[in-house]
């Protein structure tokens, strides 16, 4: 689990500074948390403090969006804790900004925003297809570390290539390709994904799958 600290303002009217911090979230990676840190700067202790998560993109899964927090004392904080979840889909490298808003018993609103980016995947990966058997038409999905020239192709048995589904440059981050079978025969076929670049080198991977009409 990574967990990550900010800090929020409640129950007193002063002015936030902005930061210029992104915060790395990894890829594809369940069981995160950010920890917001509710601070009370007032003589008076904030009641019945609300903490909300708003504009979370779809890849970005949290288990609850909205917290209370019951009473923080004047001159002290409190934490609010959201666990998230990235999906696989997210786009690598591209800042995305969350707001988060709190509010208190006396109808006091504030809001918090904060720039996230997903990082790389750490190693090339070839997926089995879905669904597997398949009639007509599965789905071929591929992880990538870096920007890569990536060939994804499907052979037969006797190694003749039935169809090219990539040929040309992706983005790092994960990827699906649709293979449409609907043309050739029934049988197993196998579908190959070579990416890479200078940097990384080759990846050759190879998996099967099998067409039932």
């Amino acid at each position: 689990m990574q967990k990550y600290l900010v800090y929020l303002l409640a129950a007193v009217a002063l002015q936030q500074l902005a930061t210029a911090q992104t915060y790395k979230l990894p890829f594809a990676l369940s069981g995160n948390a950010i920890e917001l840190a509710v601070a009370n700067g007032s003589a008076i202790a904030a009641t019945s403090v609300k903490v909300s998560v708003q504009n979370a993109p779809a890849w970005l899964q949290f288990t609850q969006r909205e917290q209370t927090i019951n009473s923080v004392a004047a001159g002290e904080e409190q934490l609010a804790a959201f666990t998230f979840s990235v999906d696989k889909s997210a786009p690598v490298g591209q800042e995305q900004t969350l707001s988060f808003t709190i509010s208190n018993s006396r109808g006091e609103s504030w809001k918090k925003e904060i720039r996230v980016a997903v990082t790389a995947p750490e190693t090339f990966e070839l997926f089995q297809n879905y669904p597997n058997p398949f009639n007509p038409t599965t789905v071929i999905g591929y992880q990538l570390p870096v920007d890569s020239r990536v060939s994804l192709k499907v052979y037969n048995l006797l190694g003749q290539e039935v169809r090219t589904l990539v040929d040309g440059d992706r983005k790092a981050g994960f990827h699906q390709e649709t293979f449409d079978a609907r043309d050739i025969a029934s049988g197993v076929y196998v579908y190959q994904l070579r990416g890479g670049n200078n940097s990384r080198g080759d990846f050759v991977a190879r998996k099967r799958m099998l067409l039932l009409k």
